[in-house]
């Protein structure tokens, strides 16, 4: 899974949001390093959509505007949780690989 997205549906674990606030929530957990633009975001939740691992929660009208709200499916926080354990399986490699080095002994 690439990063934008795995960002993305960690983002919207918590919550349905908006885009402006996926936006904003991606460089938050990103420590500031990703950055999404809004064709980025909105052709990556498409994609997300037809995968089926989000959809849209709701759509409102503000300031004359329509803000539509993105929602994780079930199959969407599957999907999130097998990679978070993905990632876990590489940390503790790299981890214990790493004391390894550091102590003198194999992983």
């Amino acid at each position: 899974m690439r990063e934008p997205t795995f960002l993305i549906l960690t983002a919207l674990a918590a919550r349905p949001q908006h885009g402006y606030g996926i936006q904003r929530d991606v460089q938050e957990i990103s420590g500031g390093r990703v950055t999404l633009r809004a064709g980025t975001l909105y052709a990556a939740l498409d994609r997300l959509r037809e995968d089926g691992w989000v959809d849209v929660d709701r759509e409102e009208v503000v300031d004359g505007r329509l803000r539509r709200y993105y929602r994780l499916t079930e199959p969407g926080a599957t999907r999130l949780a097998a990679e978070v354990e993905r990632l876990r399986a590489h940390t503790r490699a790299a981890h214990n690989r790493l004391r390894a080095r550091l102590t003198g002994g194999t992983a």
